[in-house]
């Protein structure tokens, strides 16, 4: 019978010839030039074998790279909000004290324009019923202060003190609905009554005769009279006139001047003999 394969070379054999046909190879490279261009069409099949046998290290490599510029911004991202957040409270310091420097520049203008004698306190608190507009301040009866002393700011009166302790004293403001002042109109010096309405932005005239001559914009000056409060303070202005044909007196909306709760200092208007302007 005939053999169904055919017994070719054996291995050794091929093994052999496969060696002598890599020295001839080597040999002519070597020496020679003929297999430069085949040796560059083979690098042309080959280069994408190198390039993906090296991506997964450049992978590696672009992913180690991502995630330190991550680390990178976020540490960087943390930092910058530390020194905005440093600026931020920088600026926020310097306004404030901007801004106390302005008031206090106002307060010594202010001090120059009243006859009597004026010393500087604090506001250090506030009352905290809201239907009681109190001020508490930082000087009393060892700085001169007395029951009755009126307290103003760069801009007008704002009210007068109705407890004087040793280093504090408690300021009742013209705004408290229990508060009332003689007051008199700069344009004309008519007289009345401006009476807190528990509103820091309103007082009222009452009882005004409907002939009475006073206007919109018209200034109210304290009059005096009591001997509560010095005469020619600025207290307010007028923004509304109400007539009503069926009432018998007219009513006025007077705006203080002294900013009642935006004052963190004022000014205590002392007598001559460092008391109040008016005794217990």
């Amino acid at each position: 019978m005939k053999p169904l394969f055919t017994r070719g070379p054996s291995p050794e054999f091929r093994l052999l010839l496969l060696g002598l046909l890599a020295v001839v190879l080597i040999a002519a490279d070597h020496y020679t030039n003929w297999l430069q261009s085949t040796r560059e069409r083979l690098f042309g099949f080959v280069a994408p074998m190198y390039w993906l046998t090296g991506a997964p290290e450049r992978v590696g490599e672009w992913a180690g790279e991502q995630l330190r510029s991550r680390e990178e911004l976020l540490e960087e991202n943390s930092r910058l909000k530390r020194q905005v957040l440093l600026l931020e409270q920088r600026s926020q310091l310097l306004a404030a004290v901007k801004a106390e420097n302005t008031q206090l520049k106002e307060l010594m203008n202010a001090a120059e324009m009243v006859d009597d004698r004026v010393l500087v306190a604090q506001v250090i608190g506030i009352s905290p019923d809201p239907l009681e507009h109190v001020l508490l301040i930082d000087k009393g009866r060892d700085d001169g202060l007395d029951v009755g002393t009126p307290v103003m700011d760069a801009s007008g009166l704002l009210g007068q003190v109705i407890e004087a302790g040793d280093a504090f004293s408690r300021v009742l403001l013209i705004t408290d609905a229990s508060h009332a002042i003689p007051v008199q109109l700069l344009r004309n010096s008519m007289r009345s009554v401006a009476e807190g309405t528990g509103d820091l932005y309103h007082l009222k005239l009452r009882h005004l005769a409907t002939t009475s001559d006073i206007r919109e914009g018209d200034l109210l000056l304290s009059s005096g009279l009591g001997g509560r409060f010095p005469a020619g303070y600025p207290v307010g202005e007028v923004i509304s006139v109400t007539r009503d044909p069926g009432r018998p007196f007219a009513e006025a909306e007077v705006l203080p001047r002294g900013r009642m709760n935006r004052s963190r200092f004022v000014l205590a208007v002392i007598g001559d003999k460092g008391q109040g302007l008016a005794g217990e």
